[in-house]
């Protein structure tokens, strides 16, 4: 795969990570905000925090995921890119990742990102992406999906501005 070009594009973006929960650990918010400020004024990356329902012994994991994602849904802004992080996603590498963000910068000032909390992402989230991509087979904590989410975007940032960072 060749590496993109961004000559003669739209290079403002707008790239929002929404997600679950809203007390990480501090090493996730210093990791996730190191990235966050590597990334050019260009390329804004946005955090929205949703809370977690409240896990008790007699609701369902169903009707917490459905909780949480209505709060994700009313987040949603027309006319951008949705991406849901599902562990069943598609899973891309970061040349790829690169390509689409080139792509979308072509076509769409805004992406937003869903990422689920404990149990994942509600049926609702899933069926409104526009994409859904998986990081890996493996589980990850919610929390270090940020973490990995912001360097995977400055990664291929790198890659699309041929920054020594991706070697």
């Amino acid at each position: 795969m060749s590496k993109p070009e961004s000559q003669g594009r739209l290079t403002q973006m707008q790239i929002e990570l929404i997600a679950a929960g809203t007390r990480e650990p501090t090493w996730v918010t210093e990791g996730y905000k190191e990235y966050q400020k590597r990334l050019p004024k260009e390329w804004q990356l946005v955090l929205s925090e949703i809370p977690v329902a409240h896990r008790g012994k007699s609701q369902s994991v169903e009707k917490l995921k459905e909780e949480e994602g209505k709060k994700m849904l009313e987040r949603i802004k027309s006319g951008g890119i949705v991406i849901a992080m599902d562990s069943r996603g598609s899973d891309w590498t970061t040349e790829k990742l690169a390509v689409r963000f080139t792509d979308w910068l072509q076509n769409a000032n805004q992406v937003q990102l869903m990422v689920g909390g404990p149990d994942g992402l509600s049926k609702g989230c899933l069926q409104r992406a526009d994409l859904t991509w998986s990081l890996s087979r493996l589980t990850f904590p919610h929390f270090m999906v940020r973490l990995l989410l912001a360097e995977q975007i400055y990664r291929a940032w790198s890659v699309i501005n041929h920054h020594p960072y991706h070697k």
